[in-house]
């Protein structure tokens, strides 16, 4: 179960003075086995926020000198509040409580001498006075940062495969309350929805498995002008690495700057699928993509890498 692991995330994040180092204190307990917190504060035109990045290590994962692949989980939002114009926690602190929850989890779980294979890496950032903006149908959260400075942060060289975690609320192209997963997608690339995830999916939820649609606007930067659903898959552009949206969402249209908007067992229904793809991703039971098929793809009609830049040449 991973309820009370979102719960106390949830309570710790519900602060005017919630930090980087507030999830330093979560995991602090978890240090003597390995696990490590590192938070770095970044400064931007629109304020500051602290990025936070966790690791929680395999048995046989790559930095313990072994070879079974690493998760990356990311955390995806613009910020946790929107004080002093909203008070308490926004719906757009739903990735953050997520992957957070998810980390204190398997962090717990090693301790219970249940270790997974590879290497787990969670980011996400935490600013409970973040800016909002304009979007249709309803407001989102923006970043007090720029999104290519998130991006540079949130994936890394490490990480195999990425699931990026966000509130996805604010639209009207999911009418669903719980979470729905994207099709994967890699440099520009996107692929049929993975049949690993989709059967961990409906293991997890006890319900059919729900997705959404991902556009190619959806795929290229923030910032270059063209309509996005949200920011959700914005990690697809900072790496090779195969990424997949996990949206935290709702039947009704709801502003990512609400507040008494997050449902708590939605968020650990999340947090629950994810650590059961961790499990599995790192030792090679769960595919986020077929890589014959996507061979053949790069064979017939070449590299789409040029959609992750802003303006490309």
């Amino acid at each position: 179960m991973s309820f009370s692991q979102t719960l106390q995330v949830f309570e710790a994040f519900d602060s005017a003075h919630a930090s980087g180092q507030t999830v330093v204190d979560l995991l602090a307990p978890y240090a003597a086995h390995g696990v490590t917190v590192e938070v770095l504060k970044i400064e931007g035109k629109k304020g500051a926020t602290d990025f936070v990045k966790i690791c929680i290590p395999g048995d046989v994962g790559k930095r313990a000198g072994g070879a079974a692949p690493s998760l990356g989980i990311v955390g995806r939002l613009g910020g946790i509040g929107a004080r002093p114009s909203r008070i308490g926690l926004v719906s757009d602190a739903d990735g953050a409580i997520a992957s957070v929850a998810a980390a204190l989890k398997l962090a717990h779980m090693r301790t219970q001498g249940d270790a997974l294979a590879g290497d787990v890496f969670i980011t996400t950032h935490i600013c409970p006075d973040a800016p909002t903006r304009p979007h249709e149908p309803v407001d989102f959260m923006d970043s007090p940062i720029d999104t290519e400075d998130v991006n540079a942060h949130e994936v890394w060289d490490e990480m195999d495969a990425v699931l990026s975690l966000d509130t996805t609320k604010g639209n009207r192209i999911i009418n669903h309350k719980g979470y729905a997963i994207s099709p994967t997608v890699k440099e520009g690339y996107i692929l049929r929805v993975s049949e690993d995830l989709l059967r961990i999916m409906e293991m997890t939820s006890g319900q059919p498995a729900v997705t959404f649609p991902v556009t190619t606007q959806d795929i290229t930067p923030y910032g270059n002008g063209v309509y996005h659903l949200n920011s959700i898959m914005q990690p697809s552009i900072a790496t090779r690495a195969p990424v997949v949206g996990v949206a935290i969402t709702t039947q009704s249209i709801v502003p990512g700057c609400g507040t008494g908007a997050s449902h708590e067992a939605d968020i650990a229904l999340t947090v629950k699928f994810a650590v059961e793809v961790a499990k599995e991703f790192g030792r090679g039971t769960c595919q986020f993509y077929d890589t014959e098929d996507y061979a053949r793809l790069l064979a017939l009609y070449g590299s789409l890498a040029h959609l992750s830049k802003r303006q490309p040449h």
